[in-house]
């Protein structure tokens, strides 16, 4: 019944109307590129918004445990006001990625949402009820807060480990790649300074040649699988980047550093060598 009432909710377009609105706003309101990526954990190569949550949980968990023991009262408080409080910049980076999710993704991700403002809810009033000498109503509060987060929390895991809501979508490709060294290209027919598209086994590998270096990253973009080869490449040299045509994820074509978002994490590189006129690659 929870997979078929999941499976329902993902089809529910009757959300679309309201995810469509708050994407604009988002969009609108998040407008310079350095702060977007920032949301996004692209300078880290990692998405910012689970690491953030792991304050709220911990604290809000911590507290929980706290709630339990005689005379750790004071300490529950003020985990959960420190909880309560590290809640909006893990809610921003995560709007910032819903923002540029798919329509199933974002009616999942709404709910998640919904569910975990009314969990912050529960707990600000457990806070006020504690500092306000009603401990006992705190307690019950906090404890219906926990409950709460935990259905968001579910959510969540689905959004993102069964739909793959800001996960690499490059990273499965990496499995694909022969182990061994294997023939995709001859030197000479790639062009300089173009990205090319060949084959190791059945993966899609984007290669560039910069003179006799050439550099190899998996085809597939790692935000939401866009076609790299059909990017732009921009810049020069070492830090010659190539931006994907769907979204304008952007990666360093040397090492496949993410430099704009909306990915948050890096592109996937393969091992790669010259030899008597071929290029090879192979799996990391």
């Amino acid at each position: 019944m929870l997979r078929q009432a999941i499976t329902r909710l993902e089809q529910t377009e009757a959300l679309d109307g309201a995810s469509d609105a708050i994407q604009s706003a988002v969009s609108s309101a998040v407008r310079p590129r350095g702060l977007r990526d920032l949301l996004h954990g692209t300078k880290m190569g990692h998405p910012l918004h689970p690491a953030l949550v792991q304050v709220p949980v911990g604290a809000f968990i911590s507290a929980a445990v706290l709630d339990l023991v005689p005379g750790a009262s004071k300490a529950a408080t003020t985990l959960i006001a420190v909880g309560t409080a590290a809640v909006p910049p893990a809610a921003i980076a995560g709007w910032m990625d819903w923002s540029e999710m798919t329509k199933d993704r974002r009616r999942v991700g709404l709910v998640h949402a919904a569910t975990n403002l009314v969990a912050t809810a529960l707990y600000a009033s457990s806070l006020v009820a504690r500092l306000t000498g009603h401990a006992g109503r705190g307690r019950a509060l906090a404890y219906a807060g926990l409950s709460v987060a935990g259905a968001g929390a579910f959510l969540g895991g689905h959004l993102s480990y069964a739909q793959g809501g800001a996960i690499s979508h490059a990273a499965p490709e990496v499995a694909l790649v022969p182990e061994e060294w294997t023939a995709v290209s001859s030197l000479s027919s790639l062009p300089d300074r173009k990205v090319t598209v060949r084959k190791a086994g059945d993966v899609p590998v984007l290669l560039y040649r910069r003179g006799d270096q050439v550099s190899a990253l998996i085809e597939r973009c790692s935000h939401e699988a866009g076609p790299l080869g059909e990017g732009e490449v921009i810049g020069s040299g070492p830090n010659a980047c190539v931006v994907c045509p769907w979204h304008g994820s952007t990666f360093q074509l040397s090492d496949g550093r993410a430099v704009h978002g909306p990915a948050g994490n890096d592109q996937p590189v393969l091992p790669v060598r010259v030899r008597e006129g071929m290029v090879e690659v192979r799996r990391p």
